[in-house]
């Protein structure tokens, strides 16, 4: 029997009380610092409602060992250990202990099992966020000291052998990136290929947001719609959010067939100018581009090529570097080599043999990757599971 099983049946046998998290901590909410007024070298991390930090500042309001539960933004409910001080932003949430039978790495590790359930409990449709009263109302396990420090000497290893295992599996995905990228490029740079504007072998179209603040368009709806940050996800065999009929009539979004070939003509950090495409029919928002080709071009062929010209896409963007975009009128324009089909076709199979090891999640790298996660998850949810006690 492993020494947390019998310090378990020796100590807690008939289970453990359960507390709700009011009455265990403190969660204070962080100070405003404006993003003009972040450095890019200061002193200590200004945490705010990323996972990354926004910047640095050269004070801090928190001391390390600190944890963190993003308030608000697309990560709000994201739970991370400050090993620094640190500057905590109007939308980062400081957890404080005030219960002396927690042990305060054990509340983290408890809070990072429920990470997934508070992200799913965001609300607002433009800046979602996480109410305090969503993450008070949890209720934590409190078994004895001696078990909870057992528990976090575990965990705590386990977070330092996944993260290594981790970062050797992230090393070997972008080495083989960097080899995909390379022959991918290669596989392009053919002679006396015919180059066309992609107006002259495809439609393309823009999409549209069915208005949020009319709840008939969006609930219970059953119409794909796909957003500009989904295109990360590269192959799109699903939708975060769908529509209704009512939804998709009111705007002049468009179903996209399967297999079309989807840029983002917009959107936050690097998702301008990728490219995914689709597995199934969808609609999409206005920053996104659907692109179907003719018999002429193969869509695969045209999903690697555009895939292979993300600088370029971002370089011919307008504006500036961080809040530029592209439109209708550049995609159409931009031109593409146009071998013959059986030639496309080659290209294909060398490039999704490539593609499926360093973008697949069912059988490439980053399945492995995602596997090692999972393993995780599971021991260490099985780890803060208790039986309740019940008062006789």
């Amino acid at each position: 029997m492993s020494k947390i099983n019998e310090l378990i049946k020796e100590l807690c046998p008939k289970g453990v009380e359960y507390k709700q998290l009011d009455v265990v901590c403190k969660i204070n909410k962080g100070k405003q610092l404006n993003k003009e007024r972040l450095l890019s070298n200061g002193r200590y991390p200004a945490v705010n409602g990323g996972i990354a930090p926004s910047g640095y500042w050269d004070e801090y309001n928190y001391d390390e060992n600190m944890i963190t539960i993003s308030q608000g933004g697309a990560s709000a409910g994201y739970v991370a250990y400050q090993l620094t001080k640190f500057w905590a932003g109007a939308h980062c949430y400081v957890v404080e202990k005030s219960d002396k039978n927690v042990v305060y790495k054990y509340l983290y590790h408890f809070l990072k099992s429920k990470q997934v359930d508070l992200q799913k409990s965001q609300v607002g449709a433009g800046i979602p966020s996480v109410s305090l009263k969503e993450i008070y109302g949890l209720k934590i396990p409190i078994p004895p000291l001696e078990v909870q420090k057992e528990i976090v000497e575990i965990l705590d290893k386990f977070d330092e052998l996944e993260a290594e295992l981790e970062a050797e599996l992230e090393a070997e995905l972008e080495a083989r990136k960097s080899q995909y990228e390379f022959w991918r490029g290669k596989l392009f740079e053919k002679e006396n290929v015919k180059y066309m504007k992609i107006s002259e072998f495809a439609k393309c179209c823009a999409g549209a947001t069915p208005s949020t603040s009319h709840s008939e368009y969006w609930e219970n709806g059953t119409i794909p719609w796909m957003s500009s940050g989904e295109v990360n996800n590269i192959e799109i065999y699903d939708t975060e959010k769908k529509i209704t009929e009512l939804g998709y009539n009111s705007s002049s979004t468009k179903m996209l067939p399967i297999n079309t070939v989807v840029v983002a003509l917009a959107g936050q950090g690097k998702t301008r100018g990728l490219v995914a495409i689709t597995r199934k029919e969808v609609c999409t928002n206005q920053s996104l581009c659907g692109i179907v080709p003719d018999e002429r071009v193969d869509n695969e062929y045209l999903f690697h090529y555009l895939q292979s010209r993300y600088k370029d896409l971002r370089r011919i963007s307008s504006g500036d570097g961080t809040r530029g975009g592209l439109n209708l009128k550049m995609i159409n324009d931009y031109k593409v080599p146009v071998p013959s089909i059986d030639e496309q076709k080659k290209i294909i199979n060398v490039l999704n043999r490539f593609s499926r090891l360093v973008n697949s999640y069912t059988d490439g790298l980053p399945a492995e990757i995602e596997l090692r996660r999972q393993q995780y998850e599971y021991y260490r949810n099985k780890l803060l599971s208790f039986e309740e006690l019940v008062n006789e």
